[in-house]
């Protein structure tokens, strides 16, 4: 059985309509304890009545029965309160994220969550109090350096996040850029840099998530790859491919631009090198402003995705990313599916992402832990590599989860396509 954990994303996953609808099922299960507790204490007075036709028939058991039926019908009961109270709490949760989120993008948007909110407190006061708390009690774990439990598993600490995820997890709470916020323009001029392809082809589209990550670009040195796929209607959409970092460095002067003068840069929310050859890239593609852009991107490039979504001339309705330092704060009408291993100290960075999710309702975080004993390869980045990504994009792949499932009527569209023209690109910082 495997430990893969698929949700909406953010530290409070919570699909508060499915909860509500797994309250009314226990309500209906608690009723039904109670009717049969009811035929089972009638049996024992019909058997009481008339103890000559019904010798053999223990009594004290079937009182016993009884009274075991009753009390399960009482648990069940307080349960489905439990969890339709449950259902309240984070609903308020959600609406206050949601209030805050659109408060900087669309006032009248915000205004309504707020109304929503407002009456949802009205209607269960009990409900606003525990949220605060719920709420006050994360951003103290959070500050601590402690990831919110998120199943059975982590609550009896059978898996320890390792030191070095923690310690990332911590920085990105402490600092507060572990997300990218609504507005969040990346500032600054970038390093100049000069982009060239290296290496043309035509594929077909790929067929499922593994497909799609193992189209990250790594022949001859190239960091990005651009496909452009022409459809029936004979429009055109791109797919771009980001590799992660490439280099250790943080000298303005070196040639690579996926090095760590720009992870440094991206994370503290300043235009890199890294960030200019992507949009480089995407125009010797041939993308305009308005047209559609999908993003795969590893590692550093989850943060160059993430502000194609948000602040480019692009439209970017789908993003995949894997090992990304950084949350986002996306559309109702765009997808987010992020891969991040629960041990990957870089996915760590974003520290578990907003209090709620973001994006579509098909958005989704897929997790899991890659290696879930502790040991000296803990200060490696191991769970942060490709090949680790690509054991949790099979896992995804074969996955039940209506989520993941959805995510195959993508695949299936970019299959439509009358033709793919692939571009790999190499980009290298120029003096000035």
């Amino acid at each position: 059985m495997s430990d893969l954990t698929i949700d909406h994303g953010g530290v409070v996953a919570v699909d508060t309509a499915q909860l509500r609808a797994v309250a009314v099922r226990i309500s209906g299960a608690a009723a039904s304890c109670e009717r049969v507790a009811g035929f089972v204490e009638e049996a024992r007075v019909v058997v009481a009545s008339e103890p000559a036709a019904f010798a053999g028939v223990p009594l004290p058991a079937l009182r016993a029965a009884a009274q075991a039926l009753h009390e399960l019908g009482v648990e069940l009961d307080d349960a489905a309160t439990g969890a339709q109270r449950m259902a309240d709490v984070f609903e308020v949760v959600e609406l206050r994220a949601r209030v805050e989120a659109l408060a900087q993008t669309d006032a009248a948007a915000a205004a309504a969550a707020q109304v929503a909110l407002d009456r949802l407190i009205a209607a269960h006061p009990e409900a606003g109090i525990a949220a605060t708390l719920l709420a006050r009690g994360w951003e103290e774990t959070e500050l601590l350096g402690a990831r919110t439990p998120t199943s059975l598993r982590d609550v009896l600490g059978i898996v320890a996040l390792p030191a070095t995820a923690r310690l990332a997890h911590g920085i990105g709470s402490a600092t507060g850029l572990a997300t990218v916020r609504p507005g969040g323009a990346l500032r600054g001029r970038a390093d100049a840099v000069r982009v060239r392809p290296v290496a043309s082809s035509t594929p077909s589209a790929p067929a499922d998530l593994v497909g799609a990550l193992r189209r990250l670009p790594e022949r001859k040195g190239a960091q990005v790859a651009v496909e452009r796929y022409t459809m029936v209607d004979g429009t055109s959409r791109y797919v771009a491919y980001l590799s992660g970092t490439r280099s250790a460095s943080v000298d303005a002067a070196g040639a690579e631009p996926w090095d760590n003068r720009s992870n440094v840069q991206l994370y503290t929310g300043q235009r890199s090198a890294s960030y200019q050859a992507t949009l480089d890239a995407l125009a010797a593609s041939g993308a305009k402003a308005g047209d559609r852009v999908d993003v795969v991107a590893h590692s550093q490039s989850g943060m160059i995705a993430a502000h194609l979504a948000m602040e480019s001339d692009f439209e970017v309705p789908m993003q995949v990313t894997l090992g990304s330092p950084v949350g986002q704060t996306l559309d109702d009408d765009q997808t987010l599916v992020q891969l991040a291993n629960w041990d990957d100290a870089v996915s760590e960075l974003a520290a578990g992402g907003s209090a709620a999710g973001t994006g579509s309702a098909d958005s989704f975080t897929a997790r899991r832990t890659v290696d879930p004993l502790p040991g000296l390869q803990d200060l490696g980045l191991g769970a942060h590599g490709r090949d680790a990504y690509l054991e949790t994009a099979r896992m995804v792949d074969d996955s039940v989860d209506p989520r993941a499932e959805a995510l195959d009527g993508y695949w299936a569209e970019l299959g439509e396509a009358v033709a793919v023209e692939r571009i790999e690109y190499r980009a290298e910082r120029v003096s000035p």
